[in-house]
């Protein structure tokens, strides 16, 4: 079938042959990278240790690919709306893939690093396109129901993630949870080319998308994520001011030209919406609490308490269970009684949580000491992540609904990166010192603390900024998050993918 004659296919159904394809080569794409997510930070002390790296060397193995993840993101999902979804996806996964190869095979740090800002250009074209050919490729009657199975597939893929990382670390080594994504890129891209419609924007062929804004979102953080490193790692004076000049002065060029464009990456004007900028606040506050504690908990777990890379890598198998389950009833709560309690309660449970892994020292067993706090982590966060999600898609009129998510997902993405760049630096842990129970112990208890706060700044923002009666309303006009479970800790519940119905270019 020619990528015209499917265009013009009303919608496949998800029951059929061809469906059941599609919905293979999507959920295979977006396990493929949440596979990466869910145990990259379990093998930081193993990569570490082999590969003779620094604690800042380490930062980077995990910012080089958000850095370019966060600042692609957006592009990933225009791309794929103008030259088709299908070949944008297809040539991500292959990306991601070829730079997953790079880092399996790294013989040092600098191309370890490199590979992965790599694969974050790859993350950035397959992760918005897996939803978006979800919702472009299958019957109207049937998206809901192929969004659902999308969701909860990847949430499976998600759990099985860390029990499969684990298991490679501790055997066959940390280079294998990059090297499997090879084969499984193989198989996503057969059955794209041979099973999958393309779809793409007519009226958008051809226009040009915003790299400009593109570049100077990527520079901004960039230098502000490496002066941060660089100045946990004992870089100089000079070496970390200069980039961390270029960084605001590159932020501050970006506002200018996103002022300036016709067609902004960004539209500046979604933040006159007061709603709309407290939930990005929320946002940074509450994502940038879960990756510190997620970025820190395995090296407390395998260096101060010993565990093995598989142990470490299952002690959070918790959050994930919790989410799945709890997660769309959340939703649901939110649109019965405001998104207010659980926005303010969720954050509240989630710092109870990381407070109670001031108890995790050398010497605590998983039982009585970590289950409890992830347990109460995880509940914490089932309870404000729907919500967070759908009122940001009130905040804004609903055919900016798929921009405004996109926007959100980048926040909380560029959260995780700047918290994974300054966590190091605050609580005192450079060097080597990320070797050495003691040290690592005592930065895990002042990092604990000090994301506990960031959890209770989400919750003061929900209680000053976010009216009940206001948004209330709003919740039930506004479009139901797609994907209504979190599936995994990196991003919020609803992935960069506009509904075709719901344009941006629709807006009044």
């Amino acid at each position: 079938m020619t990528p015209e004659t499917a265009e013009s296919v009303p919608g496949i159904r998800l029951s059929s042959n061809r469906g059941r394809w599609i919905l293979a080569c999507v959920v295979l794409a977006s396990g493929m990278a949440m596979l990466d997510g869910t145990v990259v930070n379990v093998a930081l002390p193993r990569i570490g240790r082999d590969l003779g790296a620094s604690l800042s060397t380490l930062q980077w193995v995990v910012n080089a690919y958000m850095l370019t993840l966060s600042a692609l993101l957006l592009w990933g999902g225009a791309l794929g709306d103008r030259i088709g979804r299908r070949r944008t996806l297809v040539l991500g996964v292959a990306g991601f893939a070829a730079a997953s190869a790079l880092c399996g095979l790294a013989p040092n740090q600098g191309v370890l690093i490199a590979a992965r800002a790599l694969q974050g250009v790859g993350g950035a074209m397959l992760t918005p396109g897996s939803l978006a050919l979800v919702r472009s490729s299958f019957h109207p009657d049937d998206q809901s129901r192929a969004v659902g199975a999308w969701s909860g597939l990847t949430g499976v893929a998600g759990a099985l993630g860390p029990f499969l990382g684990g298991y490679l670390i501790d055997g066959p080594g940390w280079r294998w949870i990059f090297l499997i994504n090879v084969p499984l890129a193989v198989v996503v891209v057969l059955i794209a080319l041979r099973h999958v419609p393309e779809s793409r924007e007519a009226e958008l062929a051809g226009t040009r998308f915003d790299m400009v804004g593109a570049v100077l979102a990527a520079l901004c953080l960039a230098g502000v994520s490496y002066a941060l490193i660089g100045s946990s790692g004992g870089a100089s004076f000079v070496s970390t001011v200069l980039p961390a000049v270029l960084g605001v002065g590159a932020g501050v060029a970006f506002v200018a030209v996103e002022q300036r464009r016709a067609e902004p990456m960004l539209p500046l004007s979604l933040f006159r919406s007061r709603l709309f900028s407290a939930t990005n606040a929320m946002t940074l506050c509450l994502y940038a609490g879960i990756g510190g504690i997620l970025f820190l908990l395995p090296v407390q777990l395998q260096i101060a308490l010993g565990f093995s890379a598989f142990q470490a890598g299952v002690a959070t198998l918790p959050i994930t269970a919790l989410m799945l389950l709890l997660s769309p009833r959340a939703g649901d709560l939110a649109r019965r009684v405001g998104p207010t309690p659980p926005l303010v309660a969720g954050p509240v449970i989630a710092a109870a949580g990381v407070l109670l892994m001031l108890r995790i020292s050398p010497g605590s067993s998983y039982a009585a000491d970590v289950l409890p706090a992830v347990a109460v982590l995880g509940l914490g966060m089932s309870v404000f992540v729907a919500p967070l999600t759908a009122t940001v898609l009130a905040s804004v009129e609903p055919g900016r609904a798929g921009l405004a998510s996109g926007v959100n997902n980048t926040a909380a993405r560029v959260a995780q990166l700047l918290v994974v760049a300054a966590l190091p630096l605050a609580v005192g842990l450079s060097g080597d010192a990320y070797r050495h129970p003691s040290s690592v112990n005592t930065s895990f208890h002042r990092a604990a603390l000090g994301c506990a706060l960031l959890f209770a700044l989400g919750a003061a923002t929900a209680i000053v900024f976010i009216r009940p009666a206001a948004v209330r309303p709003r919740l039930h006009k506004a479009p139901k998050p797609q994907c209504r479970s979190h599936l995994g800790v990196a991003a919020p519940a609803l992935e960069p993918a506009p509904d075709e119905r719901q344009r941006e270019d629709d807006r009044p």
